[in-house]
């Protein structure tokens, strides 16, 4: 896989980690550098960690499906991404909160990143080298969860659903690349 599907599939997976960021830059009091490190670094290392973890689990199973590796990573991808682009679209009012407690934000970290579960089994479908996708996934998802913190305190609740839009467009379009690729390239 080269590097700029796999910076986009950073970004894309980012994009759920900085929706919540923006929500958390909205409702936190003193949400300082401190703070703000803390949760983007949760927020990161379960975004990277996540694909490891699917990445080791489709590794079982891969050569029993080696013929249809990229049918199932096309479906994995476009699920993810419909589910956010779903997410997008409905309204979902959260509610403000004043303080985020440590099992709050484990709790976000984990539902932010389930998504990147599916990610990780696609990977070891295409057998694809686990080791740079998870740091690229982590880096950009740190950089992107610290800038929706910013925007977050700075601009409101307006980029919210965009960015998850945007999100599930990129996944969308990833497992539509990996299929013609694998249709009509190798």
């Amino acid at each position: 896989m080269d590097f700029l599907t796999i910076l986009l599939i950073a970004i894309g997976l980012s994009m759920d980690s900085f929706a919540v960021s923006i929500a958390n830059g909205l409702s936190l009091n003193n949400l300082d550098t401190k703070k703000s490190i803390l949760i983007a670094s949760s927020l990161a290392v379960f975004q990277a960690g996540m694909p490891l973890l699917g990445w080791l689990a489709g590794i079982g199973v891969e050569k029993y499906i080696r013929e249809i590796d990229h049918w199932t990573a096309f479906l994995l991808l476009s699920i993810i991404g419909t589910k956010m682009l779903y997410e997008a679209i409905t309204d979902n009012n959260e509610e403000k909160i004043k303080e985020l407690k440590l099992s709050s934000l484990i709790a976000q970290s984990i539902a932010t990143s389930i998504d990147a579960f599916a990610v990780g089994i696609s990977f070891a479908f295409l057998n694809t080298s686990i080791v740079f996708p998870i740091f690229m996934i982590g880096v950009v998802t740190f950089g992107f969860s610290l800038l929706g913190l910013k925007i977050g305190k700075l601009f409101g609740n307006k980029l919210g659903k965009s960015v998850e839009f945007f999100g599930g467009i990129v996944l969308i379009g990833i497992g539509v690349k990996i299929l013609i690729e694998h249709l009509y390239f190798q």
